[in-house]
């Protein structure tokens, strides 16, 4: 789990577009804090989330679909609020890896924030970390056993 809050991608609801672009540049996902209580965690945008206001503001003929206000085609100036997936799932400290997993399975999501029992971000799960931590271990275990046989 990350813990050092400097390392975990996070944005206040109030910041604008052009500030959570610039940190989904670098990051797949920015959590979402409350701007009177900064460590309180409301939600998270993910570069998927993006594609409603990419996207123009006109549908094709064959959609029902009405076109998405927030599109940027709209000129409008938007918020982090306003595009940001609200009360994302999330996970204790007491949980488990295996629970950790398998709700990220089940959801479908890559990242998992963990909170305490205020909603106060204290860390984050990631897939790609476990993927880290797992390929370092698998590496130390294959070179004990080239030793071994050597």
């Amino acid at each position: 789990m990350r813990k050092v809050k400097a390392e975990i991608p996070r944005i206040e609801e109030t910041a604008d577009v052009a500030r959570v672009l610039s940190i989904l540049e670098t990051n797949d996902h920015v959590w979402v804090m409350d701007s009177s209580e900064p460590t309180q965690l409301i939600g998270v945008i993910t570069v998927s989330d993006t594609i409603a206001f990419f996207s123009p503001p006109l549908t094709s003929e064959l959609s029902f679909d009405s076109p998405d206000s927030r599109s940027l085609q709209f000129g409008i100036q938007l918020t982090a609020e306003e595009i940001m997936s609200k009360k994302p799932v999330t996970a204790s400290p007491e949980e488990t890896l295996r629970d950790i997993v398998l709700k990220m399975k089940e959801q479908k999501i890559k990242h998992l924030p963990v909170v305490d029992d205020y909603d106060s971000l204290i860390g984050e799960v990631s897939l790609h970390r476990l993927i880290k931590e797992y390929s370092k271990h698998f590496s130390q275990v294959n070179q004990k056993e080239k030793i071994k046989t050597a």
